[in-house]
């Protein structure tokens, strides 16, 4: 499952090629993906101009001129690509564990741009979706009414973590992964900024706030840490576990950067430690750290 970093350098990638354009016309070639379509959507999305392309946690969001939105979500084997009059090229891939879909008969929506371009979406797998909500209904919408902060930009806080895991006993890295609570953090990321903070994902997330309910010097530093690992992430064009592209075609490159993740049995790279990276499971997820310098 593709995760902030790499849903936007999806977003980077499609941003020039489709903000302030006109979808000419499109074309949805199939009843569903993982849900059915929205009635008439072919018909509903030409003639509108796109707006902007935003983002929200893993859902891309297309403002239309008529106040609606398109959602449109990666699923585990999205990708998207640009075709020109002279060139085809991937814009961006989700395909974290699985071979990058180009076979056309997993080309499920094209949408045909007044520049001359089309943008095509493949997902071998279908679980990918597209949905139409109006931008006014949006925040109350059952995919984003209960979603958390972002992990970019100023609502992270160590006085927010606090004020969410007092008196929490839930292991951390389980805290750090509910959604409600931090919007987009996956399993990749959330395993490197504990170890980049030296925190064990097993302990209480309760046990870094303090007695009077404040953050501790430990949470501090995680949430400084969670931000620089995703932004990090996001400038390295997110992380390639098999074929993840960026914009101009080349790989993400955050991978070569893990300290935890995928590593197992691999020397710590925490200058000093001289342990090694463990792999557990937590509910039903592989954990990566360091049994020694994470603490």
């Amino acid at each position: 499952m593709p995760e902030l970093p790499e849903v936007e350098t999806v977003r980077r990638g499609l941003m020039p090629v489709m903000e302030d354009t006109v979808i000419e016309s499109a074309e949805i070639r199939r009843k569903n993906l993982r849900f059915d379509f929205p009635d008439a959507l072919a018909e509903r999305l030409t003639g509108r101009r796109i707006v902007a392309l935003g983002r929200r946690s893993k859902y891309l969001l297309a403002d239309l001129d008529d106040g609606m939105v398109l959602v449109m979500h990666l699923g585990m084997s999205g990708s998207f690509r640009v075709v020109t009059t002279d060139e085809s090229h991937l814009i961006a891939d989700a395909a974290f564990h699985a071979a990058r879909g180009k076979k056309p008969a997993h080309d499920h929506v094209v949408l045909h741009l007044s520049t001359g371009d089309a943008v095509l979406y493949n997902d071998p797998r279908r679980f990918g979706f597209f949905d139409l909500i109006a931008r006014a209904d949006l925040a109350d919408h059952p995919y984003f009414a209960r979603l958390g902060i972002e992990p970019v930009g100023n609502e992270l806080s160590a006085d927010y973590l606090a004020e969410k895991f007092n008196g929490k006993k839930t292991p951390l890295k389980s805290a750090l992964l509910d959604q409600h609570i931090i919007a987009g953090l996956g399993n990749i990321y959330v395993c490197e900024a504990l170890h980049r903070s030296g925190l064990d994902p097993q302990r209480q997330a309760g046990s870094l706030v303090t007695k009077a309910g404040k953050a501790s010097s430990k949470l501090m530093l995680l949430t400084d840490e969670i931000r620089a690992t995703i932004h990090e992430a996001i400038k390295a064009g997110g992380s390639t576990l098999r074929d993840h592209t960026k914009t101009d075609g080349s790989l993400g490159y955050f991978q070569h950067r893990f300290k935890a993740y995928d590593r197992e049995g691999e020397p710590c790279r925490t200058e000093g430690c001289g342990s090694t990276i463990i792999r557990i499971t937590q509910s039903g997820r592989s954990t990566f750290y360091c049994p020694k310098c994470q603490k």
